[in-house]
């Protein structure tokens, strides 16, 4: 079952062009990463699918529904990390990860225990009470993602999830996301590492100018090498268009 399915994807902001037709899919239980130098859109992308960004053309599916005019119902079984993390600063970790929860329709003591799990998984137990202003820059990223986690959501979107996270972070949260999609998730996730992402990824489409240009097969050695050849690749032929 598709998860997530984007067609034709359009955006420009006044004469830069951020999309340029992008098509990709995530299945259900599959791990998707998108890599790409900065700008080539992968932020732009992540963003419309969640309605942050207003297309100018193109179709969005989620979970076998138009993203246009979607329930509330459907976007309780999204999960999503996108620039910044979610965090009210004033809020404790507790809390954050609670009203993240509950966003997303989880029943109050649900919820409550939901944030007990994932403080201890992502090893913030040491900061649970403490407000998010408070909070380190890797600490602040992991309750993010504790709170795209907490509601066990049916599609995971995470953009650059892996910044500022220390090696242990980066374990925790790789494992996390491996689970999630063992569960039945769509997970799509981008990275400016490749090495990282080719460690859990199922597919890897390559971002760039606003376009998946190809894809890199994980698990296979020099994907840095072949990734740059295709955007070299990709650059030459649109120079000489």
């Amino acid at each position: 079952m598709t998860a997530l399915a984007v067609v034709g994807l359009r955006k420009a902001y006044g004469d830069l062009g951020a999309l340029d037709g992008v098509e990709l899919d995530v299945q259900r239980g599959e791990i998707h990463a998108i890599v790409g130098l900065n700008g080539a859109g992968k932020t732009t992308l992540m963003a419309s699918v969640v309605g942050q960004v207003e297309l100018d053309a193109g179709q969005v599916t989620v979970l076998g529904e138009d993203r246009r005019g979607a329930r509330a119902s459907l976007w309780a079984r999204v999960g999503h990390f996108i620039e910044h993390p979610f965090a009210y600063a004033e809020l404790s970790v507790r809390e954050n990860i609670v009203a993240a929860a509950r966003l997303h329709a989880v029943p109050k003591n649900d919820a409550d225990r939901a944030a007990a799990a994932w403080t201890s998984r992502f090893e913030l137990d040491r900061w649970a009470d403490r407000p998010a202003r408070a909070l380190s820059l890797g600490n602040l990223q992991r309750v993010g993602l504790a709170c795209a986690l907490a509601h066990d959501p049916d599609l995971l979107i995470l953009d650059e999830p892996t910044n500022a996270l220390d090696p242990a972070g980066v374990l925790l949260l790789r494992d996390a996301i491996v689970e999630r999609a063992g569960s039945g998730a769509g997970v799509l996730v981008s990275s400016h590492h490749l090495d990282e992402v080719a460690r859990i990824a199922d597919r890897i489409s390559v971002v760039h100018a606003g376009r998946v240009i190809g894809s890199l097969e994980p698990h296979t050695i020099d994907l840095e090498r072949t990734f740059f050849a295709m955007v070299h690749a990709f650059d030459v032929v649109a120079g000489a268009a």
